[in-house]
């Protein structure tokens, strides 16, 4: 019987160079998944596998034309259901199937769960809120996601070290429409609870803040950082935020999400104020059911709809090989006046 002779991975990777006309270098970096690789390469170095039979690494392999990768941080805050629904349809209705990965505590991470979806064969990812939106994190891991031919959009948070399309809600404006309302209602004292201080939409809105306070109440950019106070995005991060600002002698609150602001009047009544008459509390999102809160709240409208479809669209372009530009498509947010605004205390 003759022995099956294997072949050697370097006579592989010279086999395969030369049917690509590229060096092995190149071929290295195409299989092990590496950026730096022109995309009409690749393409050459996979033709060359198939050509020579060789089997694709599985992350290389021809991307299922059916399935879309969703990735959201959590499902708690209602505003991420709300996009996923969106995004579902959208994807849906172009006769893709949407594949919902989402991250919990103490489960899987975005990278295990792009991971996760690049090895079923998805034909692009929507990341929403991710580690994009972090300054502290690295950018490496999005050019990898590009290098293995995967098409994705980012929404909520911007990157100049990322090559993809963004989407994301005017923050700057957001904060500016919410200090206007509340300081022609005649305040003049405004908080500002916001999350962790490493993430884009924060600084952007800590960015419109000052800018607000500086137009609208002639504070400096000094006495409006004394206003803000960073917190947690959730019920409870929102009212410890509230109770601090509270403390300083806020008698109006803008919040970073519509959970904080709940927490925020939580905290105003917890200390025996009522909420719009002593203390008024601008949530952002629009949350659904935010409009049926006691009081129905006063909120920052992310234009949910316009995104959500706007990420599809740019990411079947990119599936379809006619990418949209790779720079940033912002939407203008809407403030949506209810019951817990009112009038600030008369001088």
């Amino acid at each position: 019987m003759r022995p099956v002779q294997s072949t050697p991975m370097t006579a592989r990777l010279a086999d395969i160079a030369a049917q690509a006309g590229v060096s092995e270098a190149t071929v290295s970096r195409v299989l092990n998944g590496k950026p730096g690789v022109a995309a009409a390469t690749r393409e050459s170095v996979l033709a060359a596998l198939d050509v020579l039979g060789y089997e694709r690494p599985v992350r290389l392999r021809r991307r299922s034309a059916g399935l879309v990768g969703l990735i959201t941080p959590e499902l708690e805050n209602p505003i991420f259901p709300a996009l996923a629904q969106v995004i579902g349809q959208g994807l849906t209705r172009q006769g893709y199937t949407p594949v919902l990965a989402t991250q919990t505590p103490g489960g899987s991470t975005e990278d295990e769960l792009t991971e996760m979806l690049v090895d079923r064969g998805v034909s692009g990812i929507i990341f929403v809120s991710g580690l994009h939106a972090d300054t502290t994190a690295d950018m490496q891991r999005y050019e990898q996601l590009r290098a293995q031919g995967v098409p994705f959009v980012l929404v909520n948070g911007f990157s100049p070290k990322v090559q993809a399309p963004f989407i994301s809600p005017d923050d700057r404006a957001a904060m500016r429409l919410a200090v206007t309302h509340l300081a022609s209602l005649g305040h003049t004292a405004i908080g500002l609870a916001v999350g962790p201080k490493r993430f884009v939409p924060v600084l952007r809105k800590i960015e419109g803040f000052r800018a607000a306070m500086q137009e609208r109440l002639g504070l400096t950019p000094e006495e409006a950082e004394e206003l803000i106070q960073h917190s947690l995005y959730t019920l409870e991060g929102g009212q410890a935020a509230a109770s601090a600002l509270i403390e300083k002698g806020c008698t109006a609150i803008v919040c970073a999400s519509d959970m904080m602001a709940l927490g925020a009047i939580r905290a105003a009544r917890r200390l025996g104020l009522d909420v719009p008459r002593e203390v008024s509390v601008v949530g952002f999102d629009d949350s659904p059911l935010i409009a049926f809160t006691d009081p129905p709240l006063t909120t920052i409208r992310q234009p949910v709809t316009a995104m959500g479809q706007a990420a599809v669209r740019t990411l079947l372009e990119e599936v379809g090989g006619t990418p949209a530009p790779h720079s940033e498509f912002v939407f203008m947010p809407e403030l949506v006046v209810r019951g817990s605004t009112a009038s600030g205390p008369r001088p």
